[in-house]
Formats: structure tokens, sequence, C-alpha cells
């Protein structure tokens, strides 16, 4: 497959920043090899620091990378910036790209000219916008009277109003309650439906979970992983768990010295938690629990949010250089 046949494709990508009065130089990317298919939905995932805001800015044009290269349909984010920037909408969140004292509808009508949008269509696709985003109702409101996830809705039509095929989205749901959470699935669905590529930075593991085709994991400027996230659980299955209730607290030391077991967890209600490495170990902890007359215990199978923790969170695997 050709390389332009991608949205978006990063070789060798690596941003540095130069050292300061005696401070070592800073690695923002280190290498990254990136591939978003055209029409995926496509999360990121990774603390802060971790590389994804830098990854962003550098697609998006605002930075250039230090080597390797990154391209947008096909286009260089370098020598064809002014091709990327019209192919891309984007989504940083927070107060940034809002006017406060404007209404919704001006602030997407002043984008929308940025655009090149004017007249009756600049008119049409405004409406539509707010229509899709739940503001119509409110769309002659300044924004400074708005809530966080009413200017995150607002925010998203922003980032529509370019009609782009390629869209970046930096925690898109920050600040909405679940009922507007629910709706930006919904929306991403829709959007994914029209053969746009969206690329997601959360933190938010059921958000990922739900509404990406692929998940990348990125920890000190470097990818760990990606895969479809049911698959990136099953890439550590080895870090299972355990759970059982009642359990006698000379049987828990017992389990705590047990080779593989890495860390026991007491819950509310006399459940405790045992998280193993190894299905060696999770026989072993389960032998223990029953000759022990636990009846109440069971395993479970990683989510992402254990993904997420076990490969950056508690820094349990090397990060490739």
């Amino acid at each position: 497959m050709a390389a332009d046949s991608a949205a978006i494709v990063t070789t060798a990508l690596r941003r540095t920043y130069p050292a300061r009065r005696g401070t070592p130089e800073v690695v923002a990317l280190s290498g990254v090899d990136l591939r978003i298919e055209r029409g995926e939905v496509r999360g990121l995932l990774g603390p802060n620091g971790a590389g994804k805001t830098t990854l962003c800015k550098i697609l998006c044009t605002v930075l250039h990378p230090t080597s390797g290269s990154a391209r947008v349909l096909g286009r260089d984010v370098v020598s064809e910036a002014r091709a990327v920037q019209n192919a891309l909408g984007i989504v940083f969140g927070g107060d940034r790209g809002l006017y406060g004292r404007l209404t919704a509808r001006q602030n997407l009508e002043f984008w929308g000219a940025l655009y090149g949008l004017h007249g009756a269509e600049l008119r049409r696709r405004t409406g539509s916008l707010l229509e899709r985003v739940g503001l119509s109702s409110r769309d002659r409101e300044s924004v400074d009277g708005f809530s966080r996830g009413m200017k995150q809705r607002l925010h998203l039509a922003r980032g529509l109003i370019s009609d782009p095929q390629v869209l970046l989205l930096d925690e898109p749901t920050t600040g909405m309650d679940p009922v507007a959470a629910l709706d930006f699935r919904a929306l991403i669905g829709e959007l994914r439906a029209e053969g746009r590529t969206i690329l997601i930075t959360t933190h938010d593991m059921s958000e990922a979970e739900a509404v990406c085709d692929q998940v990348t994991l990125i920890d000190q400027g470097a990818v760990l992983a990606t895969e479809r996230p049911a698959v990136l659980a099953e890439r550590i299955s080895r870090y299972e768990q355990v759970t059982a209730e009642n359990v006698p607290d000379a049987v828990l030391r017992r389990i705590e010295l047990l080779d593989g077991v890495l860390a026991v967890h007491r819950r509310p209600g006399d459940r405790v938690l045992v998280d193993i490495d190894g299905n060696a170990t999770v026989r072993q902890v389960l032998a223990v629990l029953v000759d022990a007359g636990v009846t109440s215990l069971g395993t479970v199978r990683p989510t992402l949010e254990e993904v997420y923790l076990n490969m950056i969170g508690s820094r349990g695997m090397a990060v490739p250089r």
C-alpha cells in the first residue's frame, strides 16, 4: 500500500528542545513511526509529558520536527504546510480558540470566515453545526456564560467548520457531563461514517474503548504499542487479577510471598484484589485460596485501564528506544 494512501504517516519522527543553562537536551519525540488509515478513529494515550501534544502540534504544522517526517493526506507538514492546514480540523479544548465576549454563532462565523466561508454557506454551516452539537438554543448567548462542557461542544463545532477530512481532538470530552459525553461518542460514529479520520488524545479509558478502532500507547516520546483496545488487553494478559472476599490475614500474607504476585489491595466489604504477573501464579493464588476455604473468588480480564497502568502508569515495561 502506498504511503500517501493513509491519512497520517510519521516516519522516525523526532523532536528535541535544546539544553538550557546546563540542563540536558529534552527529547519530546524519539523516532515515532505512526500510520493512521483514512476513515480510522485512533486513540493516543499517554501520561503528561509523553509527547502527545508535541505530536499533534507537528501534525498541524505549529512545530517543525527536528528530524524524520510527517505527512497528512500525502502532504508534508513542513514543505506543504498550507495544504495540511486546510485539510485539518483541530480541537485543543480549554479556552484557546474561543472568544468569550462573542456569541456561539459569532465564534463559528468568525472561524468560518478565516477558512474563506461567507454569505449563505457560512450561515448554513454554522447553523447545522450548532444543531449537531446541541447548542442551537444558546447560539445568541456570549461564550463567557457557557459551562466548560458547553465550551467543549463549541470547540467541536469549530473544529468541523471547514469540513475537514482529518480531525485532531485533544481531550475532547473534558468537562462534559455523562449525557454530553455519550452524545459526543455518537457524533464520532457519525463522523467515521462520513469517512473522516480522527486522532483523539485522551486519558479516558472507557472513551477510547468505546470510540477508537485502534489505540496507540505513547510514553517518554516513544510508541509502546498500537493495537485494537481488546488486543492490547490480550497482549498483557499475564497481568491478571484475582478477586476474593473474606480472606484471612494469614492467607493474604502467604499470597503476598508468592513469586509473580505484584500487589495485594484491600477493598471495602472485606474484598481483596491481587495483581498477578503470569498464568502459573494465578493457579497458585487460586489454590491457596481454595485450600483456605475461600469460596467467593474469581479472575478478572484486564481492561484498557489495566493495560495503561501496567505499560505506562507503573513503568512496568521498558520503553523501546
